[in-house]
């Protein structure tokens, strides 16, 4: 083993043994995601890596791993910490490692920070607030998808309830291009329970709905608004559509439905700031 030392950024470690203890939180990573163990996760890639970095107030990057051949060109691409540990190792100890061929050649275990409370996450909200809220959406590839429509149209928070799947999940975070990291959110608690504190905070809660004879075309837009979305299949819950304002957005008669992460897009242009 030998350390490389830099004025700025502390030691980097050259390690050429896949069972090095120092690598074990990076192990099996596509069938052992870090979510639920101490609140760490996994993030790659350079673009993720810079929004991890760059979220301080609610996120901790523990260490680095990364090929010997990226090494040269780190300090240029990433806005490293001061003081992070950065393991350096060749290809093969990379995928053995983490169980695939990671062709990025740079990840990251990160630490999530206790998340504040949905009241006061909703209260830190401005005025005049746009927000996503979700039930159900266990898919990894659109729950990362519906947080990149969230950040591309300046949503103000994502919600979620207990049976969605965590952002922070590995795949989440990549397909969601760091905006895992970057989009406030919460998740926890029953629908039910989230829908009663987005209306005592003020927050005007319209349900999409492929039955809804309302097009989402003809909505008005509120000050504090909440676009809620379901599952592609069941949709959101019956006894939900009952009491909330529903809608639509207009499609062919002859298919079904669109995915969750189109709508959520087409859903958040429209009532974007930027319209």
């Amino acid at each position: 083993m030998r350390h490389m030392r830099t004025d700025s950024y502390g030691s980097f470690t050259q390690i050429t043994d896949a069972d090095d203890p120092r690598l074990l939180p990076y192990r099996n990573i596509r069938e052992r995601d870090l979510v639920g163990r101490e609140q760490r996760f996994i993030a790659e890639g350079k673009v993720v890596l810079n929004v991890l970095f760059s979220s301080t107030a609610r996120f901790e990057a523990e260490s680095l791993l990364v090929l010997n051949s990226r090494l040269d060109g780190l300090q240029r691409s990433l806005n490293l910490p001061e003081n992070i540990e950065i393991f350096c190792v060749p290809q093969h100890i990379m995928d053995e490692v983490a169980g695939f061929h990671v062709h990025r050649g740079i990840l990251a275990v990160g630490k999530r920070k206790p998340q504040p409370t949905l009241p006061d996450l909703l209260a830190q909200r401005p005025k005049e607030a746009l927000i996503v809220a979700l039930c159900g959406i266990s898919n990894h590839d659109n729950v990362g998808s519906i947080f990149r429509n969230a950040a591309a149209f300046e949503a103000d928070c994502v919600i979620m309830d207990e049976t969605c799947c965590d952002p922070l999940y590995r795949k989440a975070i990549r397909v969601s291009v760091g905006a895992a990291l970057k989009v406030p959110y919460f998740r926890g608690m029953a629908i039910e329970t989230i829908i009663e504190q987005l209306q005592a905070a003020g927050f005007d809660i319209l349900a999409l709905s492929p039955s809804s004879p309302l097009s989402i075309y003809d909505i008005k837009r509120q000050s504090r608004q909440c676009l809620l979305l379901g599952t592609e299949g069941e949709g959101l819950p019956q006894h939900l559509l009952k009491k909330l304002t529903t809608t639509r957005i207009p499609m062919s008669q002859e298919f079904d439905s669109l995915n969750v992460a189109t709508a959520s897009g087409i859903a958040l242009s429209l009532f974007s700031r930027f319209r």
